[in-house]
């Protein structure tokens, strides 16, 4: 998701690293520690009438791929392997623009992420094609997950976490989501108005923890009852990202069902996730192989 690494610092160059992915390693390791490869690619495929494809890649940390080798851009966390870079390849993009960068949030879709440009300046009159990973960021997922880790080493049964943002009846990050819907639409709305020959896909987020609810806490040091609800939040998250979508003349690609069973508590070479930071990505954040996989649902999603 969103799983921003969040720093206060501004970027050093072009952009910025933030993902609640390294929040949620840093919470990890500050209490006492929890402690792929990617796929060869497919053969080029042709979208539409086979028009030269012009692509310009949006979003965060799930998109700029923090961690993986190589970084092209450490400021932001972007790397040669995202899905981003695969799709280009893949599609034989003429030109292709990446300003992914963890850490970002609807807001810097239109204004300055410390140092990087707006992402949507970007864009062109002739760009026709774009992908938007966004959303997670807005929810502060980040904090959610520390918030979650901090309660699962106090108290690992039950659902402190999921107790604590639906206090009396409410429903906290439910209702971040819908606020952040509306964000999502002007996000939309303005690619258009910049962009308006463009096809553009909205990236969901792939599963980060079981989809069955089942626990992992030697791994991922959620409470017991805290990992179905982190799913559920997730899927909420997910399915709004799709509506928004769906709503005009864009088209969502869903990285979450290829992902199943290849999430955070899965072993090494089976995961897609990195639970933690290794050298094969940032904590909870996706390795090349689950950026091959988002890759390759783009793709589908782009030649039905």
């Amino acid at each position: 998701m969103p799983f921003p690494i969040r720093r206060s610092a501004p970027v050093a160059s072009r952009h910025r690293p933030t993902t609640a992915a390294l929040a949620v390693a840093s919470a990890t390791a500050l209490l006492a520690g929890t402690a792929a490869t990617a796929s060869a690619a497919p053969a080029p495929v042709r979208t539409g009438d086979g028009a030269p494809v012009h692509y310009v890649a949006l979003g965060d940390s799930f998109s700029s791929g923090p961690g993986i080798p190589d970084q092209t851009d450490e400021a932001c966390g972007r790397s040669s392997r995202n899905y981003p870079t695969l799709v280009a390849a893949s599609l034989g993009a003429v030109s292709f623009t990446d300003v992914t960068c963890a850490g970002a949030d609807t807001r810097h879709m239109t204004t300055p992420q410390g140092a990087a440009n707006p992402q949507l300046d970007a864009l062109r009159p002739d760009t026709t094609l774009v992908t938007l990973g966004i959303g997670g960021n807005d929810l502060d997922l980040a904090g959610v997950l520390t918030r979650c880790v901090l309660l699962g080493k106090l108290a690992p049964l039950g659902a402190p976490c999921k107790r604590s943002y639906t206090l009396l009846g409410s429903d906290e990050i439910g209702s971040r989501i819908a606020a952040t819907a509306p964000k999502v639409a002007a996000v939309l709305d303005e690619i258009h108005g910049r962009s308006p020959r463009a096809r553009v896909l909205v990236v969901g987020y792939p599963a980060i923890v079981p989809d069955d609810g089942t626990s992992c806490r030697a791994t991922v040091p959620l409470a017991e009852g805290d990992f179905a609800w982190f799913r559920d939040k997730q899927k909420q998250l997910n399915s709004m990202l799709a509506r928004e979508a769906g709503t005009g003349r864009d088209t969502y690609a869903d990285a979450y069902r290829p992902s199943i069973g290849h999430d955070a508590c899965k072993p090494q070479g089976v995961r897609w996730i990195e639970p933690e930071q290794t050298a094969e990505a940032a904590g909870f954040h996706p390795n090349a192989a689950g950026h091959r996989s988002t890759a390759d649902a783009a793709l589908a999603t782009l030649t039905r």
